[in-house]
């Protein structure tokens, strides 16, 4: 089970389900065409999960999965892990 992270959205999962289940490299318009969020919200939300070390930025535009986000993934984080001290 995943933990509850106070800071983390709904659609911040399901980039990193996509991400993960797609096995790419993708940009914010690419996920957003997806998963039906707005490219802009996911962009702020890509920059987020990469500031909390669960996405990588590959290029300019383009995220990847890392070792930390196919962690919390599979349950093998606790929310501690994951708190951030930066406001959204």
């Amino acid at each position: 089970m995943r933990p509850r992270v106070d800071w983390m959205t709904q659609a911040d999962e399901r980039v990193l389900e996509f991400l993960h289940e797609k096995d790419i490299v993708a940009s914010p318009s690419v996920i957003a065409a997806n998963i039906d969020y707005t490219q802009e919200y996911l962009s702020r939300r890509c920059r987020k999960l990469t500031d909390a070390g669960l996405l990588q930025r590959v290029d300019a535009s383009n995220y990847r999965v890392t070792e930390f986000g196919e962690r919390f993934l599979a349950g093998e984080l606790d929310a501690e892990d994951l708190e951030s001290d930066e406001p959204d």
